[in-house]
Order: C-alpha cells, then structure tokens, then sequence
C-alpha cells in the first residue's frame, strides 16, 4: 500500500433500511475496494489480507451490522485501533433513520427484519437493533440521517462527502422492480419487461437473478431482449443529455417484470454499464426486490 498516505478503511454501519446497501454501492463505484456482512471480529485479519496483496486499494469500504454477533459489535472501538496501528485512517459512518420511516420502508418492500428471526414484531426488532448498535453509533465518526433522503440524495450526500464528482452531475440510477409490488413512486422514466422471453420458467435459471452469469447470458442470446435493449438505449441516449439543467440533479430509469429478479434486473444492470461506458459519472442501480 501507498506509504506516503494512509489507506483509507470506512465502516458502513446502521439501522436495517437505512440505505447501507446504497452507501455500500456508492462506495463500489467509487473505486472503494467493498465488503458486506464482514464478522467484525475479522476486521484486523482482513486488512492484513488485503495489504499484502500486489497493487493493493488504498481505499476500503466495509459493511458491519445487526447481523454480526452482538457481543462482537462492543468491541469494534477496540478493533479500530488495531486496524489504525497497521497503517490505515479508519472511519466510522453510522446510517440512521426514524422508526416510523424504517417501519413504512419495510412494509412497502415487504422485506423481512434481520431480526425478524428472534420472534419479534417488527417495532420491537428495530427498537433492539438501536440497542445492540448503539456502541456502533457512540463513536461513529459521522451519522448519516436517511429519514428524508431519496436513493439519489443518499448517494449524492456519500459522494459529497468521499467522492470527487461535480456539483452540477446529472445522477442516473437504473431501479427494477416487481409489478405486483406497484411502479416506483420516483421513476421518471417506465419500462415494461414483462413482453420478454422469461428466464423463471427455467428451473436452472429460476433461483439465479438477473445478475447471475447463467440468466445474462439467457437473455442476451434472445433477438427479442437484443431488440427491447437496442431500442431503449437509442431512447435514452438522444434524451437523458437533454435534461441536463441546473434545477434537474438525478433521473431514475426503472424496469419492470412480473417478480423484479431476472428481466428488470438484467436490463437494470445492462443499461447503467451502457451509460458507464458512455462516460456517464454518476450511475447507480437499485433492485428493489433484491437489495
């Protein structure tokens, strides 16, 4: 690693449906080497992995939570001490957000509590999350409240705070979603994928999503999905730069399917690696129903 300035190492931490996966995403893109659900107690070993690796980042992004074990969780300040003596500038960032929304988010998603597993309600799950995070959020070096943020204002915040895009950057993010669970308040642009061939009827295919190498291939070899992409790309191209303005800071693009795991998926990540590769700097994805 770098000698002449510390590697950076950021702990993602927070409530469940905070956007810790967003944050985590954002981190990834850009250029933080990303890890999710690491065991804290393996925090020390996995810097040291890391470090003796050639060519090693020099930024590192990990997500810590509810899902460790509760006794690791006190120790962390401990653990961040021996990872600052190996060399790196840790920092803590804690997502926070109000019960009421946490408690409207997980019924809008129908997602079910880490916790969940314990027997709880969900009020009193997340009421024992706070809890058994609470040593996490003493000394978090910044506290992040999502309560009022967007997918696109959280990632905007993360990038203010890390990342070196401009203020003025149109911000892209591709959403699939599921029909059954109604169209994205926030999209501004709908596609409807259910027209193409579908990959749930494989019985090979139909536990894998859409970001799985067994499904992209299935749907990129259909002429039908090569059509759909084609046409929506040229679409999108000739009219995303027009809403480039100073009062318009991001766009979502959603695709939707009937279950949101393989078509919605695959055109998701499909159509923000077009963009990407098109010199787009900021391009996110969502998958409502997997994230």
């Amino acid at each position: 690693m770098n000698t002449h300035a510390a590697p950076v190492l950021v702990i993602v931490s927070g409530m469940s449906g905070s956007g810790k996966s967003v944050a985590l995403n954002t981190f990834e893109d850009l250029g933080f080497y990303c890890v999710d659900n690491l065991p804290a107690e393996l925090l020390p070993d996995f810097v040291r992995s890391v470090a003796r690796d050639d060519g090693a980042p020099e930024k590192l992004a990990v997500g810590i939570d509810v899902r460790n074990r509760h006794s690791d969780l006190a120790n962390i300040p401990s653990w961040l001490s021996v990872v600052g003596a190996l060399g790196l500038d840790p920092r803590l960032v804690f997502f926070e957000t109000a019960d009421e929304v946490l408690l409207k988010r997980y019924a809008d998603t129908r997602r079910r509590h880490p916790l969940s597993h314990l027997g709880l309600s969900l009020a009193d799950a997340i009421s024992l999350e706070r809890q058994v995070l609470k040593p996490l959020r003493q000394v978090a070096d910044s506290v992040i409240d999502t309560s009022a943020l967007n997918v696109h204002q959280l990632r905007r915040q993360v990038i203010t705070d890390f990342g070196l895009v401009a203020d003025n950057a149109l911000s892209l993010l591709f959403e699939s979603f599921a029909y059954r669970r109604g169209v994205p308040a926030d999209a501004d642009f709908v596609f409807d994928a259910r027209v193409l061939p579908n990959p749930h009827w494989d019985p090979e295919l139909r536990p894998l999503s859409g970001r799985d190498a067994l499904v992209r291939d299935y749907l990129g070899a259909q002429p039908d999905v090569c059509e759909y992409v084609g046409q929506v790309e040229s679409f999108l191209d000739g009219w995303l730069p027009r809403l480039r303005s100073e009062t318009r800071s991001y766009v979502t693009v959603a695709f939707g399917c009937s279950g949101g795991r393989h078509r919605s998926v695959y055109l998701a990540e499909r159509l923000a690696r077009h963009f990407r590769d098109n010199g787009w700097a900021e391009v996110a994805v969502h998958h409502r129903e997997l994230d």
